[in-house]
């Protein structure tokens, strides 16, 4: 088994073909260990733009590329071709930091090469998610690389940050911090049919309080002071993404601000529920926005 650990670098141009925008990788850069972690390998290459005329400042900024470097690169094909020999045919996982640049990959091999699928993708996990789940953070705050890096205490001083194969090499670093054989494989995907639909399903948010797929029990609300079934006084309406609704308790008379968020992933259903107290003083400062 090879751990080959993948970070990418893309430039925001507009495509004509589709008349819109894409994320036209510029750079890659890689990080292949054994079975033990230790290293193998490493490759790195910039890739020439064939989409976009000139890098955006910010991307200049991040990664100190120029527009001559990427104009020196290897096409695109070129350099996928040679990746995927180094990968090799053997049984690997790759790696990145987030999904997001797997999903930039497989756009830029439908764009330029004219198909939906990674060649030499066979299994991938998303080690940002890993890495929050076995440092126990919350997966709804997604931590940077570099945060990471500090909280795993990895030595990244003789690195640049926004270049392919200085992330992917701190990326590996977090890895090592964290990596447990008893559970890494349970967060390893396989690449079939499956994978690239889950990658294509974009996560919505449930604006019609009457789909099937909001629980209605969920909308009730029982007074957390004395237990009683409380009376909606404000009907549900949509607002930044959450049904809002307020309650009034029959028997204390607290009124309560009740939020509910429902948002549909692949494979679940993400349900968020806030409740606030509305004291007098919020009472009295929404009259006079009102006024």
């Amino acid at each position: 088994m090879r751990y080959i650990v993948m970070d990418l670098e893309w430039n925001n141009v507009y495509a004509g073909k589709i008349k819109g925008f894409i994320n036209e990788i510029i750079e890659i850069g890689a990080i292949m260990l054994d079975e033990n972690l230790e290293y193998i390998d490493e490759f790195s290459s910039i890739i020439r733009s064939s989409i976009g005329k000139k890098l955006r400042g910010k991307v200049r900024q991040l990664t100190n590329l120029t527009n001559e470097d990427v104009r020196s690169g290897k096409p695109f094909a070129s350099v996928m071709h040679d990746f995927g020999k180094w990968t090799g045919d053997g049984d690997n996982v790759i790696l990145t930091w987030g999904d997001g640049d797997i999903r930039v990959l497989i756009e830029n091999f439908k764009y330029i090469c004219g198909i939906k699928t990674i060649p030499f993708l066979s299994n991938y996990m998303d080690i940002q998610k890993y890495f929050q789940h076995k440092m126990g953070l919350p997966s709804s705050h997604q931590i940077s690389l570099a945060a990471a890096s500090e909280l795993a205490k990895v030595d990244e001083g003789e690195f640049a940050h926004h270049r392919a194969f200085d992330d992917s090499y701190i990326t590996a670093e977090c890895m090592k911090k964290v990596f447990d054989p008893d559970d890494f494989f349970n967060h390893v995907f396989h690449c079939d049919n499956s994978f690239y639909k889950r990658l294509e399903f974009k996560p919505r948010i449930i604006s019609n309080i009457n789909n099937p797929l909001v629980d209605k029990s969920l909308l009730d609300y029982t007074c957390g002071v004395c237990s009683t079934h409380c009376d909606i006084v404000r009907d549900w309406r949509l607002s930044n993404q959450f049904f809002r609704a307020i309650y009034v308790c029959p028997q204390c008379g607290r009124r309560t601000r009740v939020c509910v968020r429902f948002k549909k992933y692949f494979d679940h259903l993400e349900v968020r529920k806030n409740v606030s107290v509305i004291t007098d003083e919020k009472v009295h400062e929404n009259a006079q926005k009102a006024e």
